[in-house]
């Protein structure tokens, strides 16, 4: 029987010849990550289990970036206990404020992720990574705890759903629209602990930030992990960040899958995910007019340099509406400063934008754009849940970044090629 690209990779850092959907693995892990959330908490359970070593200080990584610059007190100390586990440990790939940015867009901007790895974070949208051809999930601080110090993770090996992509993306339509309108078809429990595998000959049409937004968000169908095929464009991403030796990974011609779900993206329109599920979607015509109070343009999910390339095309020359809070969050501090050289941030502050450092800050309602009562909020971030970013009866409505923007002028839900 053949075997998915996920399930490669497991059988190869389980050292198994093959492996099927339900087996119980142990696995070998390339690199564990945590942030100032929950590399507290692991830090904690590993040192009540009597742990004092990790078992690599270079495949562990740290990033402080969910309430970074610390909002309060609790986050402070929060901070300052990973900040003395990094220090006790000589964790290399420590991240702190000036050299942060939000995790899962720094760890491939720093090279630390490459095809066929095996990567765990107390982080679900770990997942990301699988836009480089590797396999990333998201764990519990205990899982991670025992990854530090094992380097070994159990896993149960997960069946997949084909996804098979089309044609070219239109003007204005990007890779959070084809997620958005995937979760839209299949629910939120669509993929559930399975692997979310992008194929087709329409992939090569998608820039790797567009690969970065879709791997990022598998998990909101309820996937163990998305995961795309390695190509010229992977490799051209890869060349100068990554300096190790990697293996890419195809799925077998007769590997098997649950289903297949096809994509035409010639066909796709920009898609909003209304409150307070990301599969109560919308195209942008049947959610115009929609009301907005805020806007946020970031995140791990749509806060790279492409993203914001998107938004200031639209914001250039224009202003935000009045009555609309436009917050704007390059991922990394080397997003931040490419996008100064090309001068996205002038425009983004010229138009009445709110430019931040790195941080995750308002996608969980921590700082940097807290909602208050019945507002309602455009974001480029990957979850509406109820009571996400603020009061209960606060919304979120999910959009791409040309959405957003194209939104932030009018103050309603707005087709970016209306603006």
């Amino acid at each position: 029987m053949g075997m998915t690209m996920t399930q490669k990779i497991l059988a190869r850092h389980a050292g198994l010849e093959s492996v099927q959907a339900g087996q119980l693995i142990e696995a070998r892990l390339d690199l564990v990550l945590g942030n100032d959330i929950t590399t507290p908490v692991a830090i904690t359970e590993f040192e009540k289990a009597g742990l004092t070593e990790v078992f690599d200080k270079d495949k562990i990584a740290i990033v402080l970036d969910h309430s970074t610059p610390c909002k309060d007190i609790k986050s402070a100390q929060l901070c300052a206990q990973a900040r003395e586990f990094a220090k006790k440990h000589a964790i290399t790939h420590f991240y702190d404020v000036g050299k942060v940015g939000i995790e899962h867009a720094l760890l491939p901007e720093k090279g630390l992720c490459a095809p066929g790895e095996a990567i765990i974070g107390a982080d679900s949208h770990t997942c990301t990574y699988g836009a480089v051809g590797a396999f990333s999930t998201g764990v519990g601080s205990t899982d991670m705890a025992a990854g530090m110090a094992t380097g070994l993770a159990w896993f149960k090996v997960p069946s997949a759903v084909k996804v098979t992509l089309k044609g070219e993306l239109p003007p204005f339509v990007s890779g959070k629209d084809v997620i958005l309108h995937l979760i839209g078809l299949i629910g939120v429990d669509g993929a559930l602990y399975k692997s979310l595998e992008f194929s087709g000959e329409g992939v090569a049409s998608l820039t790797m930030d567009d690969r970065f937004t879709i791997a990022n968000m598998a998990i909101e169908a309820g996937a163990k992990n998305g995961i795309f095929p390695v190509d010229e464009k992977t490799r051209a991403y890869l060349e100068g960040r990554v300096d190790r030796a990697w293996t890419a990974f195809e799925a077998d011609a007769d590997a098997e899958y649950d289903r297949e779900v096809v994509i035409d993206l010639s066909a796709l329109r920009p898609t909003v995910a209304f409150p307070h599920l990301p599969s109560n979607t919308k195209t942008v015509d049947e959610a115009a007019g929609t009301t907005v109070q805020q806007v946020v343009i970031g995140s791990c999910t749509n806060g790279r340099l492409k993203d914001l390339a998107e938004a200031a095309g639209i914001l250039k020359g224009k202003k935000v509406a009045d009555g609309v809070r436009c917050i704007v969050i390059p991922a990394t501090q080397q997003i931040y400063m490419e996008a100064m050289k090309a001068g996205y941030v002038e425009t983004f502050i010229e138009s009445g934008c709110a430019v931040s450092t790195p941080t995750c800050g308002p996608c969980l309602g921590g700082h940097m754009g807290v909602l208050s009562n019945g507002e309602r909020c455009v974001s480029t971030t990957n979850r509406n849940f109820v009571g996400r970013m603020g009061p209960t009866d606060s919304e979120i409505i999910l959009a791409s970044p040309a959405v957003a923007a194209a939104s932030a002028i009018t103050g309603v839900i707005t087709d970016p090629a209306k603006v």
